[in-house]
């Protein structure tokens, strides 16, 4: 199998609203529009996609109509997560985890979006010593370490 696209749905009962608090806080916008399904993308190299989908309609199995999948948490790795835990915080989004540096090698937090996505803002940083034995080499060469230089 050739995969040419990847990207999650969020199935949510109020699909307006979900547009507006994706385009508004997030850098998507709309390529395609409809009451029951939009399709968002990020103008920038590489570009994300995002969906969203009234779970009601009929192209949801019956058997999944009007249920929701839980447990969903979207990652997005941001070069300023200082900033745009400011810039969240300031227009109102829930601070679910504040900002935190955390030892497996993130700082972070988490907010969520109107159907109880939790949205976790993530800039990787150098792990601890105990946590960067668990990473490969060419993980830790990505983010400027190597196997003997970790904090």
């Amino acid at each position: 199998m050739k995969i040419n696209s990847l990207y999650p749905v969020i199935m949510t009962e109020d699909v307006a609203k979900s547009k507006a608090f994706w385009t508004s806080h997030f850098p998507f916008e709309v390529a395609f529009d409809s009451d029951w399904y939009v399709s968002l993308r990020t103008d920038q190299q590489p570009a994300f996609e995002l969906a969203l989908l009234d779970p009601s309609h009929p192209t949801i199995p019956e058997a999944f109509r009007g249920k929701f999948n839980g447990g969903l948490i979207l990652n997005f790795e941001v070069d300023d997560v200082d900033a745009e835990y400011e810039r969240l915080r300031r227009i109102g989004l829930p601070m679910l985890l504040p900002l935190r540096s955390e030892d497996f090698g993130q700082r972070h937090f988490i907010t969520s979006d109107p159907n109880g996505v939790l949205i976790d803002i993530i800039k990787v940083i150098a792990p601890s010593a105990e946590y960067a034995s668990q990473y490969d080499e060419d993980t830790l060469k990505t983010i400027g370490l190597n196997a003997s230089h970790t904090t």
